[in-house]
């Protein structure tokens, strides 16, 4: 495991714990919104920083984009309905899980291969 791998399972845990003591916080309104985004910074600072990366290169609709606009979406119907952003940390903490672990990549992957 190289030193950029440790430091996402680091996130990946933070971000985890995080939720997990969240949930056990009874706050609501923008305290609740600001204490979730958190975790999901944490987590997806660095899909973030691709995906504006990319709009701005004119590169858009790759993964990162794609990562971006379902989480904030995510954030926006939690915001909208219910306050409940567990939904957007979790598709990007499962996201990450998914592209640096070596065994569970393959089984999120999209791609064969050869």
């Amino acid at each position: 495991m190289n030193k950029k791998q440790k430091k996402v399972l680091v996130r990946i845990i933070i971000a985890a714990v995080l939720m997990i003591i969240l949930h056990f916080i009874p706050v609501k309104g923008i305290i609740r919104f600001l204490l979730y985004m958190v975790p999901y910074l944490v987590i997806g600072y660095d899909i973030l920083k691709k995906a504006f990366k990319g709009i701005k290169n004119k590169q858009v609709f790759d993964e990162n984009f794609l990562m971006a606009v379902a989480t904030v979406g995510a954030i926006a119907v939690a915001l909208y309905e219910n306050g409940d952003y567990t939904e957007a940390i979790a598709v990007m903490l499962f996201y990450q899980i998914g592209e640096q672990h070596p065994l569970l990549g393959g089984v999120f992957s999209l791609h064969r291969h050869s």
